[in-house]
């Protein structure tokens, strides 16, 4: 009997409501390539090492969060933005080198409207990337279904303050 040793990739759709803003006021913080780190708590270091931040081609070097996490053990990220579109609010990067265990990793975030034209919308977070040896699928969709709802309440809360 043949066995296929090939494991699939993983992927996942995450998704957030919006609340408290309109997908115009949250869009300009994803632009904001370099700075995931003023949104998303458990990211305490993010900033630009290549390129013009928001510009395809650039890269963010990312530290502090990981799937598992030791006591002395700094987790960190370099990551490139792939495609940015400004009309549709979606941009896509990849993982170029880290030390998390994620290998082929590529996301896309949208910040969508809600259907029929009304207030509000939603967040979306697609990612893909293979298996990660020790861990599973479900345990990181959670990790990233609350890192997205930290991260966007944030988002809210600073567009309906008038925080940069």
């Amino acid at each position: 009997m043949e066995q296929n040793l090939t494991q699939q990739k993983w992927e996942a759709k995450i998704c957030t409501s919006l609340e408290k803003a309109e997908p115009d006021q949250i869009w300009p913080f994803f632009q904001d390539f370099f700075g995931l780190h003023k949104w998303f708590s458990g990211l305490p270091t993010c900033h630009g090492i290549h390129g013009s931040n928001g510009e395809p081609g650039c890269i963010r070097y990312c530290s502090g969060f990981g799937l598992r996490q030791t006591a002395n053990e700094i987790k960190w990220s370099k990551e490139r933005l792939v495609a940015i579109d400004h009309a549709q609010k979606t941009f896509t990067y990849e993982m170029v080198d880290s030390n998390i265990g994620f290998k082929s990793y590529v996301s896309t975030i949208k910040v969508v409207p809600a259907a029929g034209g009304g207030g509000g919308g939603s967040v979306e977070w697609w990612i893909s990337l293979e298996p990660v040896e020790g861990a599973k699928l479900e345990d990181l969709v959670a990790k990233y279904q609350v890192a997205l709802q930290l991260m966007v309440k944030k988002m809210e809360e600073d567009a309906v303050s008038g925080s940069p």
